[in-house]
């Protein structure tokens, strides 16, 4: 050793030492790992991130950006390492030989009592291991309240059941699990480097120490508890944040608040949240009085009533227990004008609720979600993967939760039923849920008419689910003729049940892309048939994030009402809306939506309407800069002209538009009069596309029926023909004949109307 050292100099002896020491403490580099496989897998850490509400720092989006662009992928490889490396609390090394050695990373040991943090493992995968990652501690247990979708009586540990000493209490402090969710995969991908998200739950406050150990599987723990690392971790003490929130007349109400630190991460955090406050949201609801527990620090709250209120954002600091009050501001009150929303697509179970097909949440979970939205009334859907658990809310009355104001509703979906397959049904004031003589759900027919008939029995109101779903288009025309494919489950069948009268009353739209829902609405009204549309959100499954995104506004002129609402959208005597923009008493020479008009010859009729719109001053290039296929589907932001506050208000008359006024989207409510020219019986509706649409009023010429164009009624013939491909061989042979029968009495009847076109 001396004849190695002799003739370097003490400086430079140290240097070497300090660089020795350096490298045996930073985090491991493999920049080996192959570009493309693993850049996809950073992308999918920095989602998963986004989705449990702790998202990296915009520098560090930045960086990894900047790395995948380098062009040596060897160089890139090791710039995501290094972009993610901070955040990597444990360093789980696996040999050749499958053995596990684990090290501390540079994260920062830092959590919060009573909550949940999400830190990254790196994996260094010598031996290509895909098996499950797993993670064990003395410290984790009973230690809280079950997470969210537990029953309170399921363990939170694995372990038998035993008594528990007071040890056991203070040393089991801890909830620490691998997160396996998507985007995250519950397996090692065999990357030679990959990164694993662990989630940790601090019961108490203070410094902890924890005893973290790694496997991949039965005997692969390194010799000499090389594969534990015992880190020491600070939990920040949480404090009670009293919210005072009142509504614009004064009164305490219920609202969502989003709250998130200077790191963006989201409060309550999602990872280990108990309803009502769900999982898959960055909000949550609180009424007035409520609180929210938050570590000291500074932090930025949004908070809103749904899309009629005005979004206040505040920066506060939290240092002890404290309190904060709001006064909530509309820009627009419907229903003080009779005009009453409502989202006929509501689920408290399924898709983002769940893992488990046999939970979800009850009525009084769901309540805080339709009075933090300002919404009227939510009908609750029933639905097969939850169909047997959930049927027990319905009662087919309003549930005990409602007030005058604000009505829950249970009532069905056909989804996950043996019908689907040719487009998914809603059923709206159902008085009996069970298909008759069906007491499984695969008893039930295997095609939409036999469902829409007995729904119709019970004076229900029926319609077609997201129904661009199949209906996909390449043109963005209205209408336009190109042919779908109507191999989905939207308002597929839809074409053949609509020209049994009485059998299907509206098509949903607020949902899927408005060319796809509205192309087939326009041509059977161009055919004729005058059904409507309903506005919906299908909460939790198209989108999660908050329900009445899609809606119907009703005109009601007594008491709010669950049937009259319903009713209503029978008769057409509503508007859809995203809620941001509004198109209240649509009249035509002084007819209501819905209703008809009689000229004796051809003429003009005067169109009237209140509009209002509102948007921020400041274009949102983020939603108006995707295309119309991206969510969300419907938004007045993608109707902005240029730059300006201003969106498009047409009148279109059989789906052509005939007047355009421009609007200033300042939530002024204005009064609009436009002559409209008739020459043939015709629909008129007005829309402000892709944010509102009205139902149509009908004026008829010369007692003549609507017969608009002979192009629509052959696209509808030729749309039967091609539904038949697509869906006759789904249909149960004992059921065959009735359906070849209804799809040939469509194809008479589309052949007669070409005939009167």
């Amino acid at each position: 050793m001396r004849r190695v050292m002799r003739g370097f100099s003490l400086s430079a002896i140290a240097a070497l030492l300090l660089a020795l020491l350096v490298s045996a403490n930073s985090t491991p580099q493999r920049p080996e790992a192959a570009l493309q496989p693993f850049a996809q897998h950073v992308r999918r850490v920095e989602a998963a991130l986004e989705s449990v509400g702790q998202p990296l720092p915009a520098a560090v989006h930045q960086a990894i950006n900047d790395a995948i662009g380098d062009a040596d992928e060897g160089a890139a490889a090791s710039r995501l390492q290094r972009a993610l490396d901070p955040f990597v609390l444990v360093i789980v090394e696996i040999n050749a030989e499958s053995r596990v050695k684990v090290t501390q990373g540079n994260a920062a040991p830092e959590l919060v009592q009573g909550g949940t943090r999400a830190f990254l493992v790196k994996v260094i995968n010598q031996a290509g291991v895909t098996s499950p990652l797993k993670v064990s501690s003395p410290n984790t247990g009973r230690v809280s309240k079950p997470s969210w979708g537990r029953s309170a009586e399921d363990p939170l540990s694995h372990e038998p059941p035993r008594e528990l000493t007071m040890k056991d209490v203070r040393d089991r402090w801890a909830e620490i699990t691998v997160y396996d969710k998507p985007p995250m995969a519950s397996r090692l991908r065999g990357l030679p480097v990959e990164y694993a998200m662990l989630q940790i739950y601090s019961r108490d406050a203070g410094q902890r120490s924890a005893v973290l150990g790694f496997d991949v599987g039965q005997g692969t723990q390194d010799i000499g508890f090389r594969n534990e690392v015992e880190i020491v971790l600070r939990a920040s003490p949480a404090h009670p944040v009293k919210l005072r929130v009142r509504d614009e007349h004064g009164r305490p109400t219920t609202a969502s608040f989003l709250v998130r630190d200077d790191r963006q991460r989201v409060y309550p955090n999602r990872l280990k949240r108990l309803a009502p406050d769900l999982p898959f949201q960055d909000q949550v609801y609180r009424s007035d009085g409520d609180t929210i527990d938050l570590p000291g620090g500074r932090f930025t709250v949004t908070v809103s009533r749904g899309p009629e209120y005005i979004a206040e954002s505040r920066v506060f600091t939290v240092e002890g227990p404290t309190e904060i009050a709001f006064d909530l501001r509309r820009w627009i009150d419907p229903a003080s004008r009779g005009w009453y929303s409502g989202d006929h697509h509501v689920h408290a179970a399924g898709c983002s609720h769940y893992d488990n097909p046999t939970e979800g949440v009850e009525p009084r979970h769901m309540w805080p979600q339709v009075v933090g939205e300002a919404l009227n009334i939510a009908s609750v859907l029933t639905w097969g993967p939850c169909y047997y658990s959930q049927k027990r809310f319905f009662s087919g009355h309003d549930d005990p939760l409602s007030t005058p104001k604000q009505l829950l509703h249970y009532d069905l979906e056909i989804s996950g039923f043996p019908s689907s397959h040719a487009g998914h049904l809603v059923l709206l004031g159902l008085t009996e849920q069970d298909y008759p003589g069906a007491t499984r759900i695969e008893q039930w027919p295997t095609w939409t008419m036999p469902v829409l008939r007995w729904a119709a029995a019970q004076k229900a109101v029926t319609g077609f689910a997201h129904s661009g779903w199949g209906l996909e288009v390449a043109s963005n025309d209205l209408p336009n003729y190109e042919m779908p494919a109507f191999d989905g489950i939207g308002a597929n069948e839809f074409i053949v049940d609509v020209t049994r009268q009485g059998t299907v009353d509206f098509i949903s739209a607020g949902d899927t892309p408005p060319v796809w829902e509205l192309n087939i609405w326009y041509h059977v009204l161009n055919a004729g048939f005058r059904t409507r549309i309903s506005g919906e959100t299908d909460f939790p499954c198209i989108t999660d994030e908050r329900v009445g995104q899609g809606r119907s506004y009703v005109k009601m002129d007594g008491p709010l009402s669950y049937q009259g609402w319903v009713n209503a959208i029978r008769d057409g005597r509503t508007y859809v809306s995203d809620g941001r923009s509004h198109l209240m008493d649509f009249r035509v020479s002084d007819t209501a939506s819905g209703g008809e008009v009689h000229l004796a010859q051809s003429g003009s009729v005067r169109a009237s309407l209140v509009v209002a719109a509102n948007l921020p001053a400041d274009p949102d290039e983020q939603i108006r800069s995707r295309p119309p296929t991206e969510k969300p589907y419907w938004h007045l932001e993608r109707a902005r002209i240029g730059d300006t506050r201003e969106v498009p208000l047409e009148i279109v008359v059989n789906g052509v538009p005939v007047a355009r006024r421009t609007v200033v989207a300042d939530g002024t409510l204005r009064d609009v009069t436009i002559d409209v020219p008739i020459e043939k019986s015709s629909w008129v509706a007005a829309r402000i596309l892709p944010s509102s649409h009205t139902n149509p009023v009908f004026v008829t010429v010369g007692d003549k029926h609507v017969r608009a164009s002979r192009a629509s009624a052959e696209w509808c013939l030729a749309a039967v023909n091609q539904c038949w491909t697509q869906k006759a061989s789904k249909i149960a042979p004992g059921e065959l004949d009735d359906a070849r029968a209804a799809y040939e009495a469509a194809r008479q009847t589309y052949r007669r109307i070409i005939g009167e076109s």
